[in-house]
């Protein structure tokens, strides 16, 4: 790492500077405290930050451009040796390095090695799926709520897994002091003590006297103005839309809003009638100071 600390850009813009730092040494350890240490912001704003302008996680982008690198060395005339490749960039194991590069591009390396075109194809087809996202002109200002759901710890990596929470939630409706018609909402903040993940809360609303639900998790949502997002959603399968929304709102809307982001939950609103394949809408809300 102090080799790769003598390669840091002399970028003014903190993010881009991190950014930077991270295509610069990607095949070195890198850790989130030493890119918010580059960006010379704490972890935590450095993370919300990062994740707000570009779309992605710092840990993402840095296992994304060690993916990259990996892809672009197997797809050299002369191609490393796996066991090698996977040593050069940090892995312990040669199985490690093929379960994370399968993850991050759909084939295995071998496989990848053999016909570096069909990751091409993969990109095209991901970069088909359309958001269709509107946004409110102005910041809404919404009242605090309590809601209680079935939650989990995710980071960029793993966040395909959150639909499984539903159903665990849906085998539970409904709850004893449940209000809103109907509605239910994804909650998301930063997981407490766990650098780069967060916590995702699958939830319907309760009163503020009902009892905490045996085995589900309470949280009280407080009043605060959010940028809402209105997305559409058609009958193909759910997670891509919702991942081309979450890009292109932290990625692109959010960022250049002219809002400062707050600290606090951002949420998914789903209607009472919302059933994945068929269409529909979702509410994004991203709290906003004002």
């Amino acid at each position: 790492m102090d080799d790769a600390a003598q390669r840091e850009p002399n970028i003014a813009d903190p993010l881009e500077r991190a950014r930077a730092f991270v295509e610069a040494n990607g095949a070195e350890p890198l850790s989130l405290e030493a890119l918010a240490a580059v960006a010379g912001l704490s972890t935590y704003h450095f993370a919300r930050q990062f994740t707000a302008r570009f779309g992605i996680s710092p840990m993402a982008y840095v296992r994304e451009q060690r993916m990259a690198l990996a892809a672009s060395r197997l797809a050299d005339a002369k191609p490393p040796a796996l066991v090698e490749l996977a040593f050069d960039l940090g892995f312990g194991s040669q199985e490690g390095f093929t379960r994370a590069f399968k993850r991050a591009h759909g084939v295995s390396p071998g496989r990848f090695r053999k016909n570096p075109t069909q990751q091409e194809i993969a990109a095209m087809s991901d970069a088909a799926v359309q958001s269709r996202l509107s946004m409110r002109p102005e910041p809404v200002r919404k009242p605090g709520f309590r809601v209680a759901g079935v939650s989990g710890v995710f980071d960029e990596t793993t966040r395909a897994q959150i639909p499984a929470l539903w159903p665990r939630l849906i085998q539970r409706l409904p709850l004893q002091g449940q209000v809103g018609a109907g509605v239910s909402f994804g909650v998301c903040w930063p997981a407490e003590g766990e650098a780069g993940c967060f916590r995702y809360l699958a939830a319907v609303p309760i009163t503020e006297d009902a009892p905490a639900p045996e085995g589900l998790e309470v949280k009280d949502v407080p009043a605060q103005t959010y940028l809402v997002f209105r997305q559409e959603i058609d009958a193909s399968p759910l997670h891509p839309q919702m991942q081309a929304a979450v890009k292109e709102i932290w990625g692109e809307r959010a960022p250049n809003s002219g809002f400062k982001l707050a600290d606090g939950p951002d949420l998914e609103a789903y209607p009472h009638d919302f059933e994945p394949g068929q269409a529909s809408h979702v509410e994004w809300w991203i709290p906003v100071e004002g």
